[in-house]
């Protein structure tokens, strides 16, 4: 079986550096980006199954990133799960209007966002 693709973008080198490395020991293959802009275009190069954004990120926000995504009929059907220390209602709420499957608040558990990975992929979580 193929490794699914997953594309985390986030502009905090250290959040980065914990996303890639949980995901990447799963057996994802992990793609970056620092800001939207290149979030944007590797979304639209690699074609990821699954997309982790930040919201506040330089050059184009993660809202914004995911409104473009969702726009293309290609990534109708991507989870998009918004990582943010927004925690607001109203940020959560701007970001499932954004068209983002999940909303996840920072600090988060690497463990619990490895499992809402898997699970939004149809995944089981490993033992």
């Amino acid at each position: 079986m193929e490794s699914k693709k997953i594309l985390a973008a986030d502009d905090e080198p250290h959040i980065l550096r914990v996303v890639k490395d949980k995901l990447a020991n799963a057996g994802f293959t992990v793609f970056t980006a620092v800001n939207g802009e290149e979030a944007l275009q590797t979304a639209l190069r690699e074609k990821p199954d699954l997309i982790l954004l930040d919201v506040m990120m330089p050059k184009m926000n993660g809202f914004d990133v995911c409104r473009t995504l969702r726009a293309d009929p290609a990534f109708a059907a991507v989870p998009i799960l918004l990582l943010t220390a927004r925690g607001q209602e109203i940020d959560r709420r701007m970001g499932l209007e954004a068209g983002a499957t999940e909303y996840i608040t920072k600090p988060f558990s690497p463990r619990q966002l490895l499992q809402t990975v898997q699970e939004k992929l149809g995944l089981a979580a490993a033992s």
